[in-house]
Formats: structure tokens, sequence, C-alpha cells
């Protein structure tokens, strides 16, 4: 008998200490996997930041402009049209001429004038356009440099330079400047004040903002109180029988469909059906508000389940009817849920491309949109436009978008944590 409970024992002991050893190595297998995803997100922040800080800054060159009326062509300073077409490139190019008076051959001569952005002409006419007693004065002024010279001189700083679109004789050219104190690196305001454009140096997101904003707003408004709506309805009013559970299950489903599907829906609907435009923050409201409306059904139905029974029976025992027992109440109560569940779904539609690109949300908009109708496009498709450019100062400027994407979605969803955990009630 004695011989029998101490085999029954042993046989106990082997078989927790198999246990044992399983648990620990699901433990070793757990954490190893947590630790290979969280230094492959390093990696791609690493990689992101590393690419994308110099997006935030600029080289800028110092010239002294000679504003003469003569050079510039202008012979009235009191009529517009003359202003506008001054011919501030001219005056430009002097100025690299007087600074660098050895380079004498056209060839060089073009060298030399591609180092100032195609941009700064404008800036120039905008600046005596707005004040038109700069012309006969000379006047110092910082312009952008040209993308491959300012790849060259970051990269320069940086102990690596960047040499494939800059000979030597440009390069020469910047270390006298560098010599003389005329060019630096600073802020790029651009980044943050302009729209999309081709020249890299000129490019910004300011545009793309808008844009997301623009169509965040449509969707925000078209999907969350239908989509509360929806919930109440499903949740409160709806009898339960085959009807309500294949929409229920329809719902679900709906939130796993590829984003490409809304947009090709959106696509065939709301373009080719209804005659919308193109590329406009409308039509993207509408179809980003067709693929987050499952997310927030799902989430507000959750929000109201929530809320226990007890808050219902005891409205209704004083008298209270449905509808202001479930407006009184339950709405109420189950808000903070709801607006989570809002908040989510919105930083999931900032995120989104695919759907965006199908109905034309990919055109190059230069201007910044003003309303609800003008062409605009979204922050993740300009990184997307961005990606495939073949200039490399593009590859910093994508990242830094990332980067500012990245914030946005870290601020949303911080948001939606925080909003959460203040008004929520525990039952």
């Amino acid at each position: 008998m004695t011989k029998a409970v101490s085999t029954q024992a042993e046989l106990v002991e082997r078989s927790l200490k198999k246990r044992y050893r399983a648990e620990k190595r699901f433990k070793i297998a757990g954490i190893i996997s947590i630790s290979v995803g969280i230094a492959a997100l390093f990696a791609l922040f690493i990689e992101i930041f590393g690419n994308g800080i110099g997006g935030f800054s600029q080289t800028k060159i110092k010239l002294d402009i000679v504003l003469d009326s003569e050079e510039l062509e202008i012979y009235d300073v009191n009529n517009e049209e003359e202003v506008s077409n001054g011919y501030y490139e001219g005056v430009i190019r002097l100025a690299l001429r007087k600074k660098f008076p050895e380079v004498k051959s056209r060839g060089d001569r073009r060298k030399l004038y591609s180092m100032i952005s195609d941009g700064a002409s404008y800036r120039l006419r905008d600046l005596v356009m707005a004040d038109t007693s700069l012309i006969g004065q000379t006047k110092t002024f910082w312009f952008l440099a040209d993308d491959d010279f300012d790849t060259y001189f970051k990269t320069l700083l940086d102990g690596d330079p960047y040499t494939a679109r800059v000979d030597e004789k440009q390069r020469a050219w910047v270390d006298q400047l560098i010599e003389e104190g005329n060019i630096e690196k600073g802020f790029n305001t651009a980044f943050f004040t302009s729209g999309d454009s081709s020249e890299p140096e000129l490019a910004g997101i300011l545009g793309a903002v808008i844009g997301s904003l623009l169509t965040l707003a449509i969707t925000l408004a078209l999907s969350f109180p239908i989509g509360v709506a929806a919930a109440i309805y499903l949740n409160e009013y709806a009898p339960k029988n085959r009807l309500t559970e294949l929409i229920e299950v329809n719902i679900r489903n709906l939130a796993a469909v590829p984003s490409i599907i809304f947009g090709l829906l959106g696509l065939a609907i709301f373009i080719n059906l209804f005659g919308m435009p193109r590329s406009v923050p409308t039509v993207g409201g509408l179809v980003l508000t067709l693929m987050t409306l499952p997310t927030i059904i799902m989430s507000s139905r959750a929000a109201l389940e929530a809320v226990p029974p007890s808050i219902r029976e005891a409205a209704l025992g004083l008298g209270a009817s449905k509808m202001q027992t479930i407006l009184h109440h339950v709405l109420p109560l189950a808000l903070p849920g709801m607006l989570t569940g809002a908040i989510i779904g919105m930083a999931q539609a900032l995120g989104e491309t695919a759907p965006l690109l199908m109905i034309g949300m990919v055109a190059f908009i230069v201007d910044v949109p003003s309303w609800f109708t003008d062409s605009a496009t979204v922050l993740p498709v300009q990184i997307f436009l961005w990606s495939d450019s073949p200039e490399r100062a593009f590859v910093e400027k994508t990242s830094a978008a990332i980067m500012v994407l990245l914030l946005f979605l870290i601020f949303m969803n911080t948001m939606a944590v925080l909003l959460r955990k203040k008004l929520e009630r525990r039952w």
C-alpha cells in the first residue's frame, strides 16, 4: 500500500515537473517573441527617424541682391502687373556671378545658377510686391538651396558627404560659402507651410494635412451619428431573429474587409453612379465613412451592453419611456466607450491609403484646399507619392511626413485611452 502511494506521488511529481518545464518554455518563447517585436519596432523607428530628421531642416544661401529697376525691367512701381512680371531670376543670377567672379563659361554658370532653388525668384517677387520700396536698394536675402546642394551640405555636416549629384567645382563653391559664412542649415518652415511641389526643397505637407482634416471631418460627421443610431437600434429595439443575426454577422464581416474594397465601392457608387468629382474630401469622407462604420457600430454596441440592466429597469420602474431611458440614462453611461471607438475609427481612417487611391486622391495637388469640394490629397497618399519620387531629397521628406503621421496617430490613440479612463464608470 505504501509503495503504491509512493509510486503515485512520484508520478504526480514527474507530471508537475513536466508541466513546469513546459510553462517555462512557453514563457521563454513569449519573452523572445515580444523582444523580437520590440526590436523590430525600434529598428523601424530608428530607420524612419534617422532618414526623416533631415526633412525638418533646410540649407539656405545668403546673397546680396541689387534690386535695380533696369535689371528687374520694372519702370513703374505702381503697376502691379509690371512688378509681378519683373526679371527676378536675373538679379539673383547677377548676385551669384558677383559672388563667384571666376566663373566665366556658360556651362559653369548653369551649374552655378543651379545652386539656388527654382522657387527663389518667386519668393523675391512676393517680397518686392509686398514692399515696392525695396526697388533701387541692395538687400541681403537667404534663399533655399537646390535639393542636390541641400543633400550634399547636410551629409557634409554629418561627415559622409553625398557627392553623386554635385561635381568637384560645385563642391568648391560650397566650401567657399562655408568659409564666408554664407551658407547654413535652418529649420524648414516650408515643410509645414506649403503644399506639394515637384521640387523637393519646396515641397510641404500643409495641403495634405488640411486635406486629411477635411476628409476626417466628413467621416466623423457621418459615421459617428449613423454608427451610434445603428448600435442603439440593434441593441435596444431590434427583435432577436435571423434577420438581425444576419445583420450583426455582416457588420462583423465588414470590419475585416480589405479597405481597397471600400475604395472600389466608392468609385462605383459615388463617382460612376452619382457623378461626384474625383479627388475631393467629400468623396473621401464618404468612402472612409463606409469603412469605419462597422468599427464604430461594434464598439458602440459593446458600450451599450456594458451598461447594467438595473439602470434600464430602474428608469422604467420610475415611469420613464423606453426612449427616455435610452437617451437620458443608458446613452450617457455608454458614451465614453462610443467616443473611444469613434476615435479609434478616425485613427484607422487617418492612416488609410488604398481606398483613397481608388477615388483619385492620388493626384498631384499644389494648392492648399480650403473647402470640402476643393481638389485635395491626404497625408498617407502624399507619403505614397513622395516614396515613389526618384530624387534622393524626397527620401527624408517621406520619412519626415511619416513621423508627422505617426505623431497624429499616437495622439489620437492616447486621447482615446485618456478619455476612456477619465469618463469610464466601473460597475
